[in-house]
C-alpha cells in the first residue's frame, strides 16, 4: 500500500509555531515518525506540504491511480476550503483527517470541518500521535476492505 501524507498551511512552521498548541516537534520530525511507522506496517508514504490551496488540490488530484489512501491535515483549510473538500470527493481515495490539537477545545470556528464528513475518520488532539493513529487506521481500513 502507498499513502500520500498532506500537510496544509503553516505546518511548515511546526516546532516554532505556538508550541503550547501544536507541540515542539518539527514537520521533519513528524514525517520521520510517520515514515518509521509506515516501514513497520510494510507500506510506503510520500509527503507534501503547502501553504497554497491550489497546490494541495493539485496534489490530491495527482494522487488518483497513484495512492491507496491519503492522510491529510488540511489545517486552517479544514474550516474554509470547499475546493479541497470537492477535490477529495472527486478522486474518491479513502482518507483520514488528522489534527495535532483538539479542534473541539478551541475557537468555535474550528469545530466545523468541511472535509471530515467525507473521511474514513477524523483524529485530533494527540499531537504527532494523531498522524500515527491516522496512518494505522487508514492502513487497517484498507487492509480489511
Amino acid at each position: 500500500m502507498k499513502f500520500l501524507v498532506l500537510h496544509g498551511p503553516n505546518l511548515n512552521l511546526l516546532g516554532r509555531r505556538e508550541p503550547g498548541v501544536y507541540g515542539i516537534l518539527t514537520l521533519a520530525e513528524i514525517n520521520l515518525s510517520i515514515a518509521q511507522l509506515a516501514a513497520e506496517l510494510g507500506c510506503a508514504v510520500e509527503f507534501f506540504q503547502s501553504n497554497a490551496e491550489g497546490d494541495l488540490i493539485d496534489a490530491i488530484q495527482s494522487a488518483l491511480d497513484e495512492y491507496d489512501g491519503i492522510l491529510i491535515n488540511p489545517a486552517a483549510y479544514t474550516h474554509t476550503s470547499i475546493a479541497i473538500r470537492d477535490a477529495l470527493a472527486s478522486v474518491g481515495i479513502p482518507f483520514v483527517e488528522v489534527h495535532l490539537s483538539n479542534v473541539y477545545k478551541r475557537e468555535s470556528f474550528r469545530h466545523v470541518s468541511l472535509t471530515a464528513p467525507l473521511a474514513v475518520g477524523q483524529i485530533c488532539g494527540f499531537g504527532c500521535e494523531s498522524y500515527l493513529l491516522g496512518l494505522r487506521a487508514l492502513f487497517s481500513h484498507l487492509k480489511n476492505r
